[in-house]
């Protein structure tokens, strides 16, 4: 039985065998990652420079763009560099590292929806105490819990999941270095370590999610009963790029460690995998700024500010 200091590192799934292909994918993942970048890296230097977007929805939104690019950097130039050179190899150390930072930006972004949606309660549920429910003591003590709590889950699970002997070879089915498939390779009994970090999981993610719940049925139950359609409007559409972004995130990360075994394939596993770990960093930029009168108005500033003249520049950017 080989153990883990006989393996020096690891195979990532290959997007494509023809090199055209994998050429293709290179060109695809690279404008994916480049948007990514550009539209987090806008959102954080708008909400960062205008005065009028210190509050505690851009604040967690801030936190969350900051989160996306670390979750994408974490996976696609790995991918990329793979297809460019036609190689499949991560070292041992890699391969923890990657699982490690995935696992920390993931589970802190998800606890970063749930503050989200909490704001967005109080906002429409609670206006008159939202300075004193999300003061800037709340949500400093929010952010904190949230990344507290990835940096601890993903420390659990990577020590976890590395402290296995492998014996099953090291080919990871996978693009990046995911759990499941890291198991997969294992030769030993993980079950009970397993069956306990499961249950440690669930708790985790079921106080968030009934939270998440609990806070978008009142919010609809509140916004039905706006007399005014323009103020119904006004209510969704801060509350709809946060649901749409949030249901995507969940279900494909959710049936991803969940489903059972009969039903996978390399395929659907790819599709999955690809749906919750990429296309919430790259899309979430253009879903939280589309709908967002005041952040598109900050995006505007920003623009004047770098391609005029400093006697343009916006008053709330200079104050």
């Amino acid at each position: 039985m080989s153990n883990v200091s006989s393996i020096t590192q690891f195979l990532l799934l290959a997007f494509a065998d023809r090199r055209e292909l994998q050429l293709l994918h290179f060109w695809l993942f690279l404008g994916i990652y480049l948007a990514a970048l550009l539209g987090n890296s806008l959102i954080i230097t708008a909400i960062a420079c205008d005065h009028h977007l210190h509050t505690p929805m851009y604040f967690f939104l801030l936190n969350l763009s900051l989160l996306d690019l670390g979750s994408i950097s974490t996976t696609l130039p790995k991918a990329m560099g793979n297809s460019l050179w036609n190689t499949r190899d991560i070292s041992y150390l890699g391969c923890a590292a990657q699982l490690f930072f995935f696992v920390f930006f993931a589970t802190a972004e998800f606890y970063f929806l749930t503050a989200m949606s909490y704001d967005r309660y109080v906002a429409i549920c609670q206006p008159l105490h939202y300075g004193t429910l999300l003061g800037s003591r709340a949500c400093v003590h929010m952010a904190a819990a949230a990344w507290g709590t990835g940096l601890l889950y993903s420390l659990l699970h990577t020590a976890n999941t590395f402290s296995l002997p492998f014996c099953q070879g090291n080919a990871v089915e996978q693009f990046f270095c995911e759990i499941p498939k890291i198991l997969k390779l294992s030769c030993s009994d993980s079950d009970l370590r397993e069956a306990g970090l499961l249950v440690v999981s669930a708790c985790l993610f079921f106080v968030g999610f009934i939270s998440i719940v609990l806070s978008y049925v009142l919010i609809f139950r509140a916004v039905l009963r706006i007399p005014s359609e323009q103020g119904r409007h006004k209510a969704f559409s801060t509350c709809l790029p946060h649901m749409a972004m949030l249901s995507l995130f969940i279900s494909t990360g959710t049936f991803t460690y969940l489903k059972p075994p009969s039903i996978s394939s390399a395929t659907l596993d790819l599709v999955l995998s690809f749906l919750y770990s990429v296309v919430p960093p790259a899309v979430n930029p253009l879903i939280y700024s589309m709908r967002n009168k005041e952040l598109k108005d900050a995006l505007r500033k920003l623009f004047s500010w770098t391609f005029f003249s400093s006697d343009k520049l916006p008053i709330s950017l200079w104050k």
